[in-house]
């Protein structure tokens, strides 16, 4: 391909949630520009292990023009209010990432600096009486509630848990009706021009060919496209994340569908449980270095909560970003372009911000050198960030009791990780990199709940008596508490608003 031609025909390799997001997008976006096909075997497995999301999610749906209820009932969808995390810096703890906002902020000045003096000063409270979305959580209540009533504070801020399987079933009919082309077929040879080192052409086991200005490879960590054929290379994060094998498994259906994911830390790993309306996903993230593939397996079976499904499945894999998602005329989404562990639910997210900064720096007159290494640039950032936060739930822990969980603890981290760590233990204050994905509230609640705590707070608190203080936490608290409790349960939001 010359790199001066227009891009017209778009070729995704691979289905699954990576490759129908993909092409969800692009068709809603650029659909009377492009000609977009997409090849996939359903003879090839996906990995299938994003169930739960972020956010974000609500807005990308709603861009694609999703009816939200339709959504749930397809894809056996719960509603996520945040991720509580058991046994990260001590066995026996247990703090929970709450989506949304605590408190009422400031000018200025974020509300937990008013709590931190509180603290201080001996007064009662946990600082997640705070949020309505913990309080919500814990008490297995939802409603869409964009603001509380009367009062000039946020509501609630959700995300999904998914089938995620379902749900690439679901973009897939979408994505037909709008005019992606599906072809059913194994690739047998990725042919590539002599002079550009493009990607040329794709022939399938049964002879047909497949040609294309720009593909997307949505292969997963076979990575066909973007690796195998482009060699681009990977930089290994597992010196940080050393955790290197996932089990799997679905289990029954329990009574009580929760609005939250569980991450709950084990000897050499961590175990999640995602509640879905007709089962829950559950897994276990571990270091083959410390822990052999038969214990953590016997483990995992060992502490969930229902029968399983099916036999435990094994994924592996190894931390890290691919050194360009953009290489030539390919793309990488997905676990193409590398890997996180999902402990923070970022997996679904990677891949609809990947097909977005595609989106927004798509090529009109040929792909341009310019756009390739500015796409990359925010990549490499995103995955980077992502990281650091990731690093962050290792790096605090204070368990002992393993030698997995002292070299967490005694790992040199990045830098940059470093420096926000210090700033917050000396002054109680945090900063948002850029477009970084991950607000101040969230590392706030990371380091508090896993034990990092201010030695300062902010000048701007003492503006308030001790006694306009404690009245401020308490009129807050009782509010969060109140609302929480007016809230319908999850379970019976979810029959009433989407028919389960």
């Amino acid at each position: 391909m010359n790199e001066q031609q227009a891009v017209k025909e778009v070729v995704i390799v691979g289905g699954g949630t990576a490759g129908w997001i993909s092409a969800a997008l692009l068709v809603k976006m650029l659909g009377k520009s492009i000609k977009i096909t997409l090849i996939e075997s359903e003879e090839i497995g996906i990995v299938g292990v994003g169930e739960a999301t972020i956010p974000p999610v609500i807005h990308f749906n709603e861009g694609l023009g999703i009816d939200e209820a339709e959504f749930l009932k397809e894809t056996h969808g719960s509603i996520k209010l945040g991720i509580q995390f058991e046994n990260w810096g001590q066995q026996g703890d247990s703090y929970m990432h709450a989506f949304g906002s605590f408190g009422k902020d400031y000018p200025f000045c974020t509300f937990h600096h008013f709590w931190l003096k509180a603290q201080q000063q001996g007064l009662s409270g946990d600082f997640w009486d705070y949020s309505l979305n913990y309080q919500a959580a814990k008490r297995n209540r939802f409603n869409k509630l964009d603001a509380i009533p009367n009062v000039n504070l946020q509501g609630l801020v959700y995300a999904y848990h998914f089938d995620a399987s379902l749900y690439a079933k679901f973009l897939r009919r979408h994505c037909e009706k709008l005019g992606v082309v599906r072809t059913e077929g194994r690739i047998d040879q990725v042919e590539t021009d002599p002079i550009t080192g493009h990607v040329s052409q794709l022939i399938l086991q049964d002879g047909a060919t497949l040609t294309g200005d720009l593909f997307i490879d949505c292969s997963g960590m076979h990575a066909l496209l973007i690796e195998k054929t482009l060699n681009t290379g990977y930089e290994d994060w597992s010196h940080w994340l050393p955790c290197d094998r996932a089990w799997a498994v679905p289990t029954d259906r329990v009574d009580h569908v929760v609005p939250y994911t569980r991450s709950i830390a084990h000897q050499a790993g961590w175990q999640w449980r995602i509640p879905l309306q007709h089962r829950t996903g559950n897994g276990l993230v571990f270091s083959s270095k410390y822990w052999s593939e038969d214990d953590a397996k016997a483990h995992l079976l060992a502490s969930l909560d229902a029968p399983p499904l099916a036999e435990p499945r094994l994924i592996t894999f190894r931390t890290g970003r691919r050194l360009k998602q953009w290489n030539r005329n390919v793309v990488s989404i997905g676990l193409s372009s590398g890997f996180l562990e999902p402990l923070e639910s970022t997996s679904i997210h990677l891949i609809q911000s990947g097909i977005i900064r595609l989106v927004k720096n798509f090529p009109h007159q040929g792909i341009k050198p310019e756009e390739v290494a500015e796409f990359n640039r925010q990549s490499q950032l995103e995955f980077e960030h992502i990281r650091d936060f990731i690093i962050l739930h290792y790096k605090l822990t204070q368990r002992t009791d393993s030698k997995f969980w002292r070299d967490c603890q005694q790992m040199e981290i990045p830098e940059r990780l470093a420096k926000k760590m210090d700033l917050f233990k000396a002054t109680g204050k945090v900063y948002r990199e850029q477009d970084e994905l991950f607000s101040p509230i969230a590392w706030i609640q990371v380091m508090l709940g896993q034990g990092l705590v201010p030695e300062d707070y902010h000048p701007i608190v003492n503006a308030l008596t001790i006694e306009q203080l404690q009245e401020l936490l308490g009129y807050l608290k009782t509010i969060f508490v109140e609302n929480a409790k007016k809230l319908p349960e999850h379970d019976e939001f979810l029959k009433h608003f989407c028919g389960t």
